[in-house]
């Protein structure tokens, strides 16, 4: 029989494409549907390494990604959301998560992939509604996984005639190393556990290879999905760093139990298929979860080991962003207002911190283009509307308790400073954005428009820094200083913008370059009048009291 190679490698390919658009598109739709609940169920649900567990099984399931779930805890780590022992419990639960798309696969439904897109298309087409599209785009991402796999199954249908495919799986069969690693290296190659995953599950379906030669493909799968998470640390934290690491130790070590084991948990595996009547596909969905879950309750009282071990290997002090403020303590509201006051001055003292900390990752990343350094801006800015949030309900608390008319301006005043050092991090997120827009679009600045926007962050930067020190020290001079430097803001921006017309017109530059710089000295210019609002309040309590 003559084997129509580039038909059976278009349908592969074709339809492991469609695959992981399915399941990329239907992680994406519930994603969208649980809006921040996800990040809010990782937050609240691990206060301890078992509750981790079970909040990682829970979002991976939502969002049919162990990798994505991985990056969420990494952020609440390096947010001060998570201690690292909780993330660890949230990685092994990632793991149990990620084997849904296996028992999604050994639902027997392949055939209905295309009704299921169907029903997804009129949702996404003919519904305005947001929530009814999010549902759309997650059924028809789950047709897409189903139509996926029906196409890749007719590609490699033809394989059962090939003597060396029929040669390899002899091979696999008599050399579990041999399965591991090929596990490994096709879901490094396709970045997705669950797709290597499915592609077993057609195969063995169609029997064209037995479970003894499946089972080390399996575990191999489960050591190649750590290779995401470990590009995605190349550069980053040390946080994230350790949290890849804890994942490849965790299923390198997995795999490695299991396979001095695979013979009677090859055992185990058909007794389960004769004891629940399952099918080809369901089989190797219960033995991926059965691995998962048993290399999970293995590997659990060992959390403070792992934690040891990972810190000893990637040492060093991570920097890390508190989401929480440190300082808020309710208790005072009604026992002492004025140490309150205190405690809420402290908060707000910390959120300019972070607001020049932020702009100063800003300026750092228009130099060096840096993904680094854009990712801790967004960040900052992440923590500086929490913190806005968390110091303006408690300074509302407080408005509610009895307070003298001194207590009452500072409690204005704070307010207001709140709201204006919240406004600093939405113009450095701007900024970010016209940043990130100049480098995909290659837009280039001349020497002088970078040396200008240089200036003009310097001083800002200054203004900002001084700005926090007068609120912090209720420092008049520093505050009659910062107006002086906003007024000298004013003026710069006025001269560049002169000077970026000068450069127009004799075509230094390009319009797209100008608008650019533009955007850029204005959002500048704007965190200048936000910082002299601040030593405005200081000038204005010193002059109440």
């Amino acid at each position: 029989m003559e084997i129509d190679v580039q038909k059976m490698i278009f349908e592969f390919v074709g339809g492991l494409g469609i695959f992981l658009f399915g399941i990329k598109y239907m992680g994406d739709g519930l994603q969208k549907v649980a809006g921040d609940r996800l990040r809010n169920i990782l937050d609240r649900f691990t206060r301890n390494p078992f509750m981790g567990v079970v909040a990682g099984a829970i979002v991976t399931m939502l969002i049919q990604s162990s990798s994505t779930t991985t990056v969420l805890t990494v952020g609440l780590v390096n947010a001060g959301f998570m201690t690292f022992r909780q993330a660890i419990g949230v990685i092994m639960g990632a793991n149990i998560g990620t084997t849904m798309t296996a028992f999604i696969i050994g639902i027997d439904v392949k055939e209905y992939g295309l009704p299921i897109l169907a029903v997804g298309a009129i949702l996404i087409f003919f519904f305005k509604n947001k929530k009814a599209t999010y549902i759309g785009q997650t059924i028809f991402g789950l047709g897409s996984l189903f139509f996926g796999l029906e196409t890749m199954s007719g590609g490699m249908k033809p394989l059962r005639s090939l003597e060396a495919f029929h040669d390899l799986t002899l091979n696999m069969s008599d050399n579990p190393i041999l399965g591991v690693v090929i596990g490994t290296l096709f879901t490094v190659i396709v970045q997705s556990s669950s797709a290597t995953i499915g592609i077993l599950q057609g195969l063995y379906g169609e029997g064209l290879v037995d479970l003894q030669a499946a089972l080390p493909v399996l575990f191999g799968d489960n050591i190649g999905t750590t290779i995401t998470a470990v590009l995605a640390a190349i550069g980053a934290s040390v946080g994230a760093k350790r949290a890849s690491l804890v994942h490849v130790i965790f299923n390198v070590l997995g795999a490695t139990l299991f396979l001095l084991l695979l013979n009677p948990f090859e055992a185990y595996v058909d007794w389960l298929k004769d004891m629940l009547n399952l099918g080809p596909e369901m089989t190797l969905a219960f033995a991926h979860g059965s691995f998962n879950i048993a290399n999970t309750i293995i590997q659990f009282p060992f959390v403070g080991f792992l934690a040891w071990l990972v810190v000893r290997l990637i040492p060093g002090d991570d920097k890390i962003i508190e989401f929480k403020p440190q300082h808020l303590d309710p208790i005072f509201i009604n026992q002492s207002p004025s140490l309150a006051l205190d405690q809420a001055k402290e908060e707000v003292v910390r959120m300019g911190e972070y607001a020049y900390k932020g702009l100063e990752e800003t300026n750092l990343y228009l130099n060096n283009k840096q993904q680094k350094h854009s990712e801790m801006a967004m960040q900052i800015e992440d923590a500086l509307n929490n913190l806005d949030r968390k110091i303006t309900d408690y300074l509302v608390d407080l408005s509610q308790a009895s307070l003298t008319d001194e207590e009452s301006h500072k409690h204005s005043a704070l307010m207001d400073s709140v709201r204006d050092i919240e406004r600093i991090g939405d113009h450095f997120e701007n900024l970010i954005e016209l940043i990130d827009y100049k480098n995909s679009n290659k837009v280039d600045l001349t020497e002088q428009a970078i040396e200008d926007l240089n200036t003009m962050f310097d001083l800002t930067l200054m203004t900002v820094q001084q700005a926090t020190r007068a609120l912090e020290r209720m420092d008049r001079e520093e505050a009659l200083a910062v107006v002086q430097k906003e007024n000298e803001l004013d003026r710069m921006e006025r001269t560049y913008r002169k000077k970026h017309i000068i450069r127009l017109n004799e075509g230094l530059c390009s319009g797209q370059a100008g608008i650019v710089f533009v955007d850029m000295i204005s959002n500048l210019e704007r965190i200048g009048d936000h910082a002299v609002n601040i030593a405005e309040e200081v000038l204005g309590e010193k002059e109440s009291l």
